[in-house]
């Protein structure tokens, strides 16, 4: 009895390991599409509540199966020997429990996966409200989290009982027989729900990826030449709606080109066909001449970095964030990619320096610091193409100012492309692309684009108009006035104002 339990709890451990391992880099090769059209708590809940109960559910009740199994043949055997007449008798009723095993096997299977499905959906609920306590407290929403969490249990607990009153009939049923039947029934009734469980699991084990990374390209040298050819491009999960419509532009070695245009023109989408996380619908994004989906996986993300508006950083300490993705990276490596992003003279006074945990999501440092520690980690890998995507819209005055030296220190050293940033790089960038409706409405120099009159400058116009507007209610008393003359905007400022102070601030 104790060798056996103790052998089916070892293959119980065993086989809840390589299940969660299997199911986690399966869910790791998965295309980025998979991940927008799966909410996160449903994957967790594959991958922790089902993966656990199959192991737990399937490994105990073989045990008890094979033998209640055994037990019933020797009573079967006993039997026959004692009278094979009584025992056809008795094998009478076999083909009626096995009828109705089918039928209770099956609704017990069905009924399972809902209860998994709820249980992913009220995991769901809980996943994102602690995720985002703070705005659940700012609205002070918690008694509404509460009840969408206890609705959600409600609709699993009346899943329960109707599992409840089937197993109740199957055992009545199933126990005309004394042949260890009973408890082979019991046995039954866990193995169905192992397999209703795993069945949603084994979804995702045997979902292959729709855009695998299986290039094999690596080349030496890369110049960073970005050329979008003729790209058409819906995201999956609304493949009805174009967000890019033929795009072409070149980023060139050695340049910075800006992206701008109205909100939701289909600039951040430029990035993420960049980034080789989508497959345009058509047209081609060309790294050095090649198609970006032929390119290693590993290598066309060391070689293109991305630093975002809101940089995610793991609960880990500052080094493994700054070299992560990195195997036996240098602490040199790392402390020269701090000093280029402006990071190190604030990671040395941390209490443990560079072995100082972030917290979850980076919630010990600043927003400035996460984002020098962001553009560390982008520039440890070397890379040739650097893409700012809104990198300093979110930060104060003073944080954008010292992350914006630290783009500065570091862009004539790559092809760079910015996002919809601050006035004062967008005014210095070497091209200007105005994107709008997913088409390229204009592109060329500051100078040339303001020259023109078109949809650069008109957002330029707004954008000055609307922090001058607000200016005036925070700062009723300061001397700031408009005119207009020949269609363009001039501003009179008082002495005291700073024209590059103003520049600065502004932005589309």
């Amino acid at each position: 009895m104790g060798v056996r339990g103790g052998v089916f709890t070892l293959t119980m451990a065993r086989l809840n390991l390589r299940l969660r391992n299997h199911l986690f880099r399966t869910l790791m090769s998965q295309e980025i599409a998979f991940f927008d059209e799966n909410h996160t708590g449903d994957i967790l809940s594959r991958l922790s509540a089902d993966t656990t109960q199959v192991s737990d559910l399937i490994s105990q009740n073989v045990n008890i199966f094979l033998r209640s199994a055994i037990k019933g043949v020797g009573f079967f055997i006993f039997m026959f020997k004692m009278s094979w007449k009584l025992t056809l008798v008795t094998v009478m009723g076999f083909p009626f429990i096995a009828l109705v095993s089918k039928v209770y096997g099956e609704y017990y299977k069905k009924m399972t996966k809902e209860v998994q499905t709820t249980l992913a959906e009220a995991n769901k609920v809980a996943e994102e409200t602690i995720s985002a306590m703070r705005t659940v407290r700012s609205f002070a929403n918690e008694g509404g989290e509460a009840d969408s969490y206890y609705a959600k249990l409600l609709v699993m607990f009346q899943l329960n009982k109707k599992q409840a009153l089937a197993y109740a009939c199957y055992m009545w049923s199933s126990s005309t027989s004394e042949l260890a039947l009973e408890s082979i029934a019991s046995v039954y009734t866990g193995l169905m729900q192992g397999v209703g469980a795993a069945e949603k699991v084994f979804e995702y084990l045997d979902r292959k990826p729709k855009h695998p990374a299986e290039g094999v390209d690596a080349p030496d040298i890369c110049t960073g030449l970005v050329e979008f050819k003729d790209i058409t491009f819906a995201y999956p999960t609304r493949s009805e709606t174009d967000i890019l419509k033929g795009v072409s532009f070149t980023l060139r070695p050695g340049e910075v080109t800006a992206l701008v245009g109205p909100s939701g023109s289909g600039k951040s989408s430029c990035v993420s066909l960049l980034e080789n996380f989508y497959v345009p619908q058509q047209g081609h994004v060309l790294l050095d001449g090649k198609p970006v989906n032929t390119f290693q996986h590993s290598y066309l993300h060391s070689k293109v970095a991305l630093v975002g508006q809101e940089p995610v950083l793991f609960a880990r300490t500052v080094k493994e964030n700054i070299a992560y993705g990195l195997s036996d990276v240098s602490m040199e490596a790392v402390v020269q990619a701090a000093t280029k992003a402006n990071a190190h003279d604030f990671i040395s006074t941390l209490p443990k320096g560079y072995d100082t945990s972030v917290g979850e999501k980076g919630t010990q440092l600043s927003g400035g610091q996460k984002q020098r520690v962001a553009i560390a980690r982008a520039l440890i890998r070397n890379p040739r193409v650097l893409v700012l995507d809104e990198a300093t819209s979110a930060l104060d005055a003073e944080s954008e100012h010292i992350v914006q030296q630290a783009l500065n220190n570091i862009m004539q050293e790559h092809t760079v492309m910015v996002i919809a940033h601050r006035l004062s790089t967008v005014e210095k960038a070497d091209n200007i692309i105005v994107i709008d409706g997913g088409l390229v409405a204009e592109q060329g120099s500051h100078d040339e684009l303001m020259a023109s009159g078109g949809l650069y400058c008109k957002l330029v116009q707004r954008q000055v108009l609307g922090n001058e507007s607000r200016a005036e209610v925070l700062n009723p008393a300061e001397n700031i006035r408009w005119k207009s003359s020949s269609g363009h905007l001039r501003k009179r400022v008082n002495s005291s104002s700073s024209g590059s102070e103003s520049d600065s601030n502004m932005r589309y």
